[in-house]
């Protein structure tokens, strides 16, 4: 059983992956849709509780329109295809991002999710779309600051602006996996990720297979987390 709780993994390589094979950068992002119910899985078999994919940044929309159509249409593939199996398995589906800023039609399909799981006890599969950290940190900002203003707010320590966050009620991060060799945050949990556990491996996401997962599991299991202190030997 993993000790980590809160697992965060930011996937990439699906276009890579697929230009490696001949194929269109979109067969990749199906593969890596594909890939999500199987990393949930493999993620609740091994004990993580909280499971969150970085879907789409507010960057990505610099993509090609064409990139950017396709990605919005994966929600509704993903969860048409496993949303019982995801039910039948207890998992809760949460999102972090600003979904008013999706086509309707995709904000729709996660909200429906959202909705129709919440009662779930099993594993927290929280996917970020439309998501960027330092956004979300600047409208948590703006929040407290219209709190203040208003009477509803004075004193604030680190766990209180914790709230204003759209991660709101969820752990802090544990352990960060970014795949595809890249070696970057990407601007993702950056609050959530203070003290976390960091590795990036070379398999692009559609090769990030449970096997993998749980070898990156075993080795967080073995590292010393001191969150700034010190371990008598």
């Amino acid at each position: 059983m993993s000790s980590c709780r809160h697992l965060a993994i930011i996937m990439d390589g699906n276009g890579r992956w697929a230009k490696a094979q001949g194929k269109p950068r979109t067969m990749g992002h199906l593969a890596g849709a594909d890939n999500v119910r199987n990393i949930a899985i493999a993620a609740n078999e091994a004990g993580v509780k909280y499971l969150t994919l970085y879907a789409f940044s507010t960057e990505n929309w610099k993509r090609s329109e064409e990139e950017v159509g396709y990605l919005m249409k994966l929600p509704a593939y993903l969860f048409q295809k496993y949303m019982r199996e995801f039910m039948e398995r207890g998992f809760r589906i949460r999102t972090i991002g600003e979904l008013d800023r999706l086509p309707a039609a995709t904000a729709k399909v996660l909200r429906d999710a959202e909705e129709e799981s919440k009662d779930n006890p099993g594993l927290n599969l929280i996917i970020a779309i439309n998501y960027g950290s330092r956004r979300e940190i600047l409208l948590a900002a703006r929040k407290y600051a219209e709190d203040v203003r208003d009477g509803r707010a004075n004193d604030l320590e680190e766990d209180g602006f914790s709230s204003y966050l759209m991660t709101d009620g969820i752990p802090d991060v544990d352990f960060l996996i970014r795949t595809s060799g890249e070696q970057r945050i990407s601007n993702y949990l950056l609050w959530q990720i203070a003290y976390a556990e960091l590795m990036f491996v070379p398999e692009s996401w559609p090769e990030f297979t449970p096997e993998v997962l749980n070898r990156c599991l075993d080795a967080y299991a073995h590292r010393d987390r001191r969150f700034g202190g010190v371990h008598e030997s």
